[in-house]
């Protein structure tokens, strides 16, 4: 198990920088660089141009590396249902981050920062949320109960849970995506994570989720190489959407998908931040936030971007602390 986490991890890794070192140069010349929204932070302005789509990098060494691995343990005679819940997974990431790819693909058509419709986007998030709970039921790996951190007791919801975990999946998948919103943020936060679901897969015994989990850390270190403040290349919504959806996923391999909601509660502080401000907004006219979502709010108050990914990155390890906590009690 650790020979798999490691050797994703680092593989990952090593091919998603190699990658960026020739993408960057090919994206620029392309003039894929990113539109900033005027009513966004005023210094933002400083970072139009920058190439975005980078995302792409860290998908293209995800999948070429599980491909490999899931070949390696196929001839080690793993089952292929063994395989299936982290294939599921994956393929949920992956159906995410090609929502991105056209998201971003209409913002660097039209040369704006608006890409799909919102319906455009929830209904292609509605039918890979749908598909992926669909293939994981059907296996039988998630039944229709939820386990609830803290208390270890299941709540069963029969076929309310498909229900309720679709809305849950396209909620977090968003939330990472409204958290890509500074340099290094989503990347620092999804690898906090992602290490809290590495040491659940010992507890757990699975290797695959181990192998899973290593990648998405390779991913997100070797896309900081080149995006911590300040950024060369930002990773679009092809990047945010696929790492919300492998950060959901892993929960759901875990027959857990509440403990997201706890690991990754920066996630959902974000999007409930943007949520919060809109509604009063146009209730009263009034901002509760200085801008939403809050890592902007923490932007205009002074915090450089580099403390708000660590403040938020040190918030998340805290998170991941407690939800550890839950699964021993």
């Amino acid at each position: 198990m650790t020979v798999s986490l490691a050797a994703s991890a680092l593989s990952v890794f090593v091919i998603t920088v190699l990658i960026l070192r020739i993408l960057i140069p090919k994206l620029i010349s392309l003039k894929m660089g990113q539109k900033i929204l005027e009513i966004g932070p005023r210094w933002h302005k400083s970072k139009e141009g920058t190439p975005t789509m980078g995302g792409v990098s860290f998908i293209a060494a995800v999948t070429a590396v599980l491909a490999v691995y899931a070949v390696i343990r196929l001839c080690l005679g793993t089952a292929l249902t063994e395989l299936l819940p982290m294939i599921f997974t994956y393929m949920l990431a992956l159906l995410n981050g090609l929502i991105g790819v056209f998201d971003d693909y209409v913002k660097l058509r039209h040369r704006q920062n608006e890409g799909l419709k919102p319906y455009q986007k929830l209904a292609l998030q509605l039918i890979a949320a749908v598909l992926y709970l669909v293939a994981m039921g059907s296996f039988g790996f998630i039944g229709t109960s939820l386990l609830l951190p803290f208390f270890n007791v299941r709540v069963e919801l029969g076929f309310f849970y498909y229900i309720f975990c679709t809305v849950f999946i396209m909620g977090i998948v968003n939330s990472a995506n409204l958290t890509d919103g500074i340099d290094g943020l989503v990347s620092s936060v999804t690898i906090v994570i992602m290490i809290f679901f590495a040491v659940c897969s010992y507890r757990t015994g699975d290797g695959h989720l181990a192998a899973f989990s290593g990648g998405i850390i390779g991913a997100c270190a070797g896309f900081l190489v080149y995006n911590f403040h300040p950024a060369r290349v930002f990773m679009g919504d092809t990047g945010s959407l696929f790492l919300g959806g492998a950060c959901v996923g892993a929960a759901f391999m875990m027959d857990n998908p509440l403990i997201i909601a706890l690991a990754g509660l920066i996630f959902i502080i974000e999007a409930l931040s943007d949520i919060i401000q809109v509604f009063v907004y146009k209730l009263t006219h009034k901002r509760v936030f200085k801008m939403a979502p809050i890592h902007h709010h923490f932007e205009k108050s002074g915090w450089g971007e580099v403390k708000i990914v660590a403040v938020f990155s040190a918030f998340t390890l805290i998170c991941c602390a407690a939800a550890a906590l839950s699964l021993f009690i």
